[in-house]
């Protein structure tokens, strides 16, 4: 879990229970069950019926890769890229065929492996690039399930007010019971709204910004693949990939191996 996404999850809810229990207020005032129910429910049967089942199962999985998962530094890539292809200019390219063995990221491993076994390039980068796209159409799919969360929760929010709306005025021989019951009304729009805002929005947005970094990640590797295949000159290949970097990440890592 990075620090930013700590901070979040600790500061978001911590505000917001903060100004409940703000002059004195009980944390029971907050709570009605019809109206999590309605929420909850309701934004889970939305997600039901624009995805399939599988989709939705899914959603933990999906929330957990945003938390949890820590992208690759792309400079440490790089030098890793730069040093097969080191390898492969000194020794073959049929040397790399040992170093297959100890890589962990898959994609790096089809790409290197294929160079090896003589692919047309032409074949490699076609390939390459095709699972490049499904692993975008993935990551599109997590984030459009959260999206989806996100913008229903509001909805059953005020859906679930207007129900208690209804009740309370249909009940209005007795005043004393109206400022409750509009309390609980306006309690299922507060319930989708943080919903919506604390939990569902944020972590599509963090998806978004995983799949970046990862497709960042899949780009320097095939760039690099179809370099050493080609035989490029080591440094050759570091400049390609450093086209990559922003120019401050560019000029550290040139000074971190001038040092």
């Amino acid at each position: 879990m990075d620090i930013a996404t700590l901070i979040g999850l600790i500061v978001g809810p911590g505000l917001v229970l903060w100004g409940m229990m703000g002059g004195g207020s009980s944390l029971k005032m907050f709570i009605d069950y019809p109206s999590v129910a309605i929420v909850g429910g309701g934004a889970f049967a939305a997600a039901l019926l624009s995805f399939p089942l599988k989709n939705v199962l899914s959603l933990p999985k999906v929330m957990k890769h945003a938390i949890f998962t820590k992208p690759r530094d792309p400079q440490e890539l790089i030098g890793e890229l730069v040093h097969y292809a080191e390898v492969a200019r000194r020794d073959g390219i049929l040397s790399l065929e040992n170093s297959v063995r100890e890589i962990k990221d898959d994609f790096l491993v089809t790409g290197i492996q294929m160079a090896v076994d003589g692919t047309d390039p032409e074949l490699i980068q076609s390939i390459l690039e095709c699972e490049l796209d499904s692993i975008a159409d993935r990551h599109s799919d997590g984030k459009a399930l959260f999206d989806n969360i996100g913008k229903y929760a509001p909805a059953f929010g005020m859906i679930g007010t207007l129900i208690g709306l209804v009740k309370m005025l249909s009940n209005m021989d007795d005043p004393s019971s109206i400022g409750s019951g509009m309390a609980v009304a306006l309690l299922t729009t507060m319930y989708g709204a943080l919903l919506a805002n604390i939990f569902a929005l944020p972590v599509a947005d963090k998806l978004a910004k995983r799949s970046a970094e990862e497709m960042l990640i899949k780009q320097i590797i095939l760039r690099g693949v179809m370099a050493i295949q080609s035989g490029d000159n080591p440094r050759v290949v570091e400049q390609k990939l450093k086209t990559f970097l922003p120019a401050a990440m560019r000029t550290s890592s040139e000074e971190a191996a001038a040092a």
